[in-house]
């Protein structure tokens, strides 16, 4: 191999030395800023760009640009097409998903969609398209067919504005589906959390959260999210927990509301969540 490589470069050594002073060449105009260099450059650039036009014209003489044209936009138009196939059979899929729920639920479901969103990084809000004629009132639970969205707080004759998971103002009692611990979930401007729960206690990653049987405001067992994450406290007594929730709010379109609202006696741990609705 050596061998050959060296034969090589002894019968080639006039071409390699003018291929290198040729590149060497280039480069050394391509960094030259003087007038007449740039002038050279500019001419250079030209001349290339008119020539491979014209070969290019001259492979395509027999070609038909307007039938390529053509061509082309109805390659668009079908690219768009599919598209908004694909748009539709996500949509399709996820109604008929709603639609098992409301079928398979022992609740009364409104049917909404989001029509606006009023969201920063601690408040997370979005208006729906009923209200007081659908009979939404404040503080019904809203999900969607994976889990709870959030709740409504304030709500005019055509529309109601709900306030996400994703909002400091909002907490939710919960509890945990297999080992029946339960705490409060909140939201810290960047994952939703339950506080300050005895290392002892039966919470593992992985696990289901759903509403509480203790709650005031929200029917039970609503499906709210899993278990991703376990952090130990300095003191090694408390744990906070953080959960995923099920139900992304930031990306929901359409959602129910529960005809679900009891007015009687307010759980001491969501007492901070009524002094916010307004």
């Amino acid at each position: 191999m050596q061998k050959l490589f060296r034969n090589l470069v002894e019968h080639f050594r006039e071409y390699i030395t003018l291929v290198v002073l040729i590149l060497i060449s280039l480069f050394l105009l391509s960094i030259n800023n003087k007038p007449g260099v740039e002038r050279f450059r500019a001419i250079s650039f030209g001349t290339f760009a008119y020539i491979t036009s014209a070969v290019h014209s001259a492979l395509n003489i027999f070609s038909d640009d307007d039938e390529i044209t053509k061509l082309k936009l109805a390659n668009a138009d079908l690219m768009l097409e599919v598209n908004r196939l694909r748009n539709y059979a996500l949509q399709n899929s996820h109604l008929r998903k709603m639609l098992e729920l409301k079928d398979t639920t022992a609740y009364s479901l409104i049917a909404a969609d989001v029509i606006s969103r009023f969201s920063s990084k601690v408040e997370g809000n979005f208006i729906i398209n009923v209200g007081l004629k659908n009979g939404v009132k404040v503080g019904m639970p809203v999900i969607n067919e994976l889990g709870l969205v959030g709740l409504v707080i304030s709500s005019a004759s055509d529309f109601s504005s709900v306030r996400t998971l994703e909002n400091i103002n909002l907490n939710v009692a919960v509890t945990n589906q297999r080992s029946k611990i339960s705490g409060i979930l909140s939201w810290n401007g960047q994952k939703h959390v339950i506080k300050n729960i005895p290392t002892t206690f039966d919470m593992d990653v992985g696990d289901r959260i759903e509403t509480s049987e203790f709650s005031t405001i929200l029917p039970p067992s609503i499906p709210v999210g899993i278990i991703a994450e376990k952090e130990s406290e300095v003191s090694g007594l408390l744990s906070n927990i953080f959960i995923q929730p099920f139900a992304n709010s930031k990306t929901v379109k359409n959602v129910f509301v529960i005809k679900f609202i009891q007015e009687t006696q307010i759980d001491s741990l969501e007492i901070n969540l009524l002094k916010n609705l307004k």
